[in-house]
């Protein structure tokens, strides 16, 4: 493989890795703070104990999130140096302010864990307040540049040189307000469905009814609730993305419904695979007339396809799979979550059956895949430009070598940061299961943050 290909193998490896973490970073401390306010308005010890095994949680995957981090950083200087002159010169404000979120990020949720029983109950909610901000502004500020990258804006290129520079122009770029929104939707989707996902899976392995049930149960519908409706917003923002991709990207949106040629009411392709050769979706079922909709609010709407743009600068075709895998888990969640809540709360049904059990076991590594399907498609469907029509890929790599050896080397590291992130909850759980914290609940002499 030639540089480039290694260099976006190697940098596609860390950001899927790393992902997974910053995106629980963003998400956990929302369901610790809906948990807090939770036990703070109804004295229910289940809630405070849901926050505090959360918590813990949340103190490993930061513990991983924030080398992984700043491994991706490190690379972005070493992988892609044309793209960092750029940055590091337009784009550099991002990078500045996100110090200070991480800042109030730590240090809140440290006074949260380390003085919860000598504080106020309102300051532990304003601690955990702060915490979620500096977490979302965190994943926000680092997002912006992504989406600087697709609508880049503030600074001119006159013959290869950079000129009227204006970093608050390329900070609010035009779909810095977008992507935001999605990032921290998405974020809050996955944080409280992987919650739901370990709540299911100990309710299927505890006696319906029991007390260990019960407290398993109350987590599950607390995290399907906020789940589906920050699903539901998601969707509601996806449909703003695709009105953004088709003013500022439309190739972009074109390869993700396989949309070979320019039309006016547009169908909404979903499912199937997008064939070069014959230029059509093969096995897709067609929403007449819903793309058009989706990009203008009108069945009328022109949306311009690939055959409009010469192929060189068509994304991968396989961007509509990614697009379709997306929005159908999305689409899945948001039923899930409805289903849950009909079944329970309308129906009067108390005992959710296995089948359902394990639908909710698969919605957090469900979610999980879905942000990774959405970072993907984000990614790759820009190519082939690291910042759209002004700088391509291929001038941003690095000239040296060796990137094969670090690329096996970061997937070492990786395996290793993955098991061991894997056995420290394994062994802080186990030692400390839920009936210890019950137990605690119960005596008020005992702290239930030690």
């Amino acid at each position: 493989m030639d540089d480039l290909v290694l260099a976006r193998s190697l940098f596609g490896t860390t950001m899927a890795f790393h992902i997974i973490f910053a995106t629980l970073g963003v998400g956990i401390p929302l369901m610790i703070l809906a948990g807090e306010i939770l036990y703070q308005k109804t004295k229910d010890q289940d809630y405070a104990i849901m926050a505090k095994r959360w918590t813990k949680t949340f103190a490993v995957l930061l513990g991983v999130g924030i080398p992984t981090g700043t491994i991706a950083g490190v690379q972005l200087s070493l992988l892609w140096p044309g793209f960092m002159e750029v940055v590091g010169r337009v784009m550099a404000l991002p990078f500045q302010i996100e110090i200070y979120a991480f800042f109030i990020e730590a240090l809140f949720m440290s006074i949260y864990v380390y003085a919860a029983n000598r504080i106020a109950p309102w300051m532990r909610i304003v601690s955990l307040i702060l915490v979620a901000i500096g977490g979302l502004a965190s994943a926000v500020l680092i997002t912006n540049v992504h989406a600087f990258e697709g609508t880049p804006a503030g600074f001119r290129m006159v013959n290869g040189e950079i000129t009227d520079v204006d970093p608050w122009k390329a900070f609010f770029n035009p779909s810095f307000f977008v992507t935001a929104g999605h990032v921290a939707l998405s974020a809050y989707v996955v944080g409280s469905f992987a919650i739901a996902s370990v709540a299911a899976f100990k309710m299927l392995k505890n006696p319906y009814g029991s007390r260990l049930y019960q407290f398993h149960k109350k987590a599950l519908m607390l995290s399907l609730i906020i789940g589906g409706v920050f699903a539901f917003f998601t969707a509601m923002n996806g449909h703003e993305s695709a009105q953004m991709l088709h003013e500022y990207q439309p190739e972009k949106l074109a390869a993700a419904e396989g949309l070979f040629e320019t039309q006016s009411y547009a169908p909404l392709t979903i499912g199937g695979y997008t064939d070069r050769e014959t230029q059509e979706v093969k096995w897709g079922i067609e929403i007449p007339w819903a793309l058009s909709f989706l990009s203008g609010n009108s069945f009328d709407t022109e949306v311009i396809g690939l055959n409009d743009f010469p192929e060189e600068y068509w994304p991968p075709l396989f961007v509509h799979t990614l697009f379709n895998g997306m929005v159908g888990i999305g689409s899945l969640l948001i039923l899930l979550s409805l289903f849950s809540f009909i079944w329970n709360r309308f129906l009067k049904k108390d005992q959710f059956p296995k089948w359902l059990l394990w639908l909710f076991v698969a919605s957090g590594p469900l979610a999980v895949l879905a942000i990774e399907f959405g970072w993907i498609f984000a990614c790759t469907g820009r190519q082939p430009w690291t910042i759209y029509r002004i700088l391509s890929t291929e001038d941003s790599v690095t000239a040296s070598g060796n990137i094969g050896i670090l690329f096996i080397l970061f997937v070492c590291i990786y395996v290793v940061l993955a098991v061991s992130v894997v056995l420290v909850l394994l062994y802080y759980f186990k030692r400390n299961p839920v009936e210890k914290d019950l137990t605690k609940a119960k005596n008020p002499e005992i702290p239930l943050y030690p």
